[in-house]
């Protein structure tokens, strides 16, 4: 019976984390006193503004730009065009939402977790732009994912991680990120799409007007995909001066993946 109950409370805990992440997304949908984005209508109602070396400003705040439910069909592409190898395909028919990662409070990982607000942000040296960071206002375990922009190469052996390790460079105002070194454990989409430690993504950055940014995003993984594919995303810019809008706000998953505990249960996840 006791485990019955342990078992009861953690699918419940498990339902209340997916709701808060639901609610989190329909929070930023619904910032008073309309979608927190910039209109359509308003895209092009300012000159796309520039930093002060002369690139594109590129750092936000962002909503988009990714895909939390399905990369093939929010990348633009049609049903069973993700050109998934057997093997894959057969993990992803497996794969349960009980076993999804981010219900553990483990990071979403690229490019999914940009549907939630996020922002570039810039850091410099006397040297100019060494690194760009992506922070994200579902920033669980302390999140934040680091682009190297100080012309370093890639480690020939880099530790899997789940961010990876990324370079970025400029190419005339759009920045190009080149990323290896994932670890194989997170999901590309709640559907379950999955990779292995052999992916290498592409990312291009382009900011297309004042309120808008595309994201094409390349995926190489002979791993898990019979071939390369490009997904093409797009971040809206949320609009300044919003109450609460302009700014990350703070989202904590709980320390140490208690789901009961996060539903207020006690001895859930504990062992006793």
């Amino acid at each position: 019976m006791k485990k019955l109950l342990t078992l009861l409370f953690a699918i419940g805990g498990v339902a209340l984390l997916l709701t808060q992440v639901h609610a989190q997304e329909e929070r930023v949908r619904h910032i008073a006193p309309a979608n927190p984005v910039v209109a359509d209508k308003d895209v092009n109602s300012q000159p796309i503004p520039r930093l002060p070396d002369g690139k594109i400003d590129i750092t936000g705040p962002w909503f988009g730009g990714g895909s939390n439910g399905d990369i093939e069909r929010d990348g633009g592409l049609k049903p069973g065009e993700l050109p998934l190898l057997p093997s894959a395909r057969e993990l992803m028919a497996r794969r349960l939402p009980k076993d999804e990662p981010y219900t553990a409070c483990l990071p979403m990982g690229v490019p999914r977790v940009n549907p939630y607000p996020w922002k570039f942000a810039m850091s410099y040296t006397s040297k100019g732009l060494s690194h760009i960071y992506q922070l994200h206002e579902t920033g669980d375990a302390g999140a934040h994912r680091v682009i190297y922009m100080d012309g370093r190469t890639h480690p020939q052996d880099p530790i899997p991680t789940w961010w990876g390790h990324s370079i970025g460079r400029w190419d005339g105002d759009a920045l190009v990120i080149d990323t290896v070194g994932y670890n194989d454990k997170f999901w590309f989409d709640s559907k379950g799409t999955p990779h292995t430690e052999k992916l290498h993504t592409v990312e291009r950055w382009t900011r297309i007007n004042f309120g808008r940014m595309t994201h094409q995003f390349t995926i190489d993984d002979p791993g898990a995909f019979s071939r390369s594919v490009t997904l093409n995303f797009t971040a809206s810019l949320i609009r300044p001066g919003i109450k609460d809008g302009s700014d990350l706000l703070e989202f904590i998953c709980l320390e140490d993946n208690q789901y009961g505990a996060a539903a207020g249960l006690q001895g859930v996840g504990s062992g006793k």
